[in-house]
């Protein structure tokens, strides 16, 4: 199976590539920087050249061509302001979406935010956070061609995955290392029964493949 990861370069991204590449998948990361290259290459990726804020669909659905299943995990980052914020967390998740319909890629995978919602009120960068990634969200429940699952962590930190973790629909607040987020979405992407459903995720008492297998009914 190939998978490619938008945001390859990212701290979740780069997890999740090493996570893949030991399972044996053919895994490609993109960046828009040349000197990542090397980064992904350790974790066992190949690095794919593509900007998501200036490529066009067709552009970008000529980088999946083949791809059995892709993840949706960049962002504008710490630092960036509002405008970013809808050109990278919403404008380039709705391109990849797009992209990926076209392509026929059928497995999609978003990394979303807690809290984040179209709707949501307020002037804060982070505010405007919330507002791209919801109506990012939106869309790409309206793929009908994607079977795509959107997993919205809490509060990401840097400590080491435990293996346990709270996944469901509403979960309420809490924080989840980033360990344990990597591999909550190789369990996703192995797991298209949970297509059509958009989950919360924070660390808990649960072992992750179960947790995944609760919430696919299986």
């Amino acid at each position: 199976m190939r998978i490619v990861i938008a945001g390859g370069h990212g701290q979740i991204a780069l997890r999740l590539e090493r996570l893949l590449s030991a399972r044996g998948y053919e895994v490609a990361g993109i960046i828009r920087d040349p000197a990542q290259g090397d980064d992904l290459r350790l974790v066992g990726a190949e690095p794919v050249l593509c900007d998501l804020e200036s490529a066009s669909v067709e552009q970008v659905a000529a980088v999946l061509q083949g791809a059995e299943a892709v993840v949706f995990a960049a962002g504008a980052g710490p630092g960036s302001g509002p405008a970013r914020k809808d050109t990278v967390d919403r404008g380039a998740a709705v391109l990849f979406a797009d992209a990926a319909e076209r392509a026929r890629v059928r497995r999609f995978v978003m990394v979303s935010s807690m809290g984040a919602d179209a709707r949501h009120p307020g002037d804060d960068v982070f505010d405007a956070y919330l507002r791209a990634k919801g109506e990012a969200d939106d869309h790409l429940r309206t793929r009908i061609g994607l079977e795509w699952t959107v997993l919205r962590p809490g509060a990401l930190t840097d400590e080491p995955g435990t293996g346990l973790v709270r996944l469901a629909a509403h979960t309420g607040r809490g924080s989840i290392p980033r360990d344990d987020v990597a591999a909550v979405l190789a369990e996703l992407i192995d797991t298209p029964a949970t297509a059509g459903l958009t989950l919360e995720l924070v660390s808990g008492s649960t072992p992750f493949p179960v947790a995944v297998r609760d919430v696919a009914g299986n």
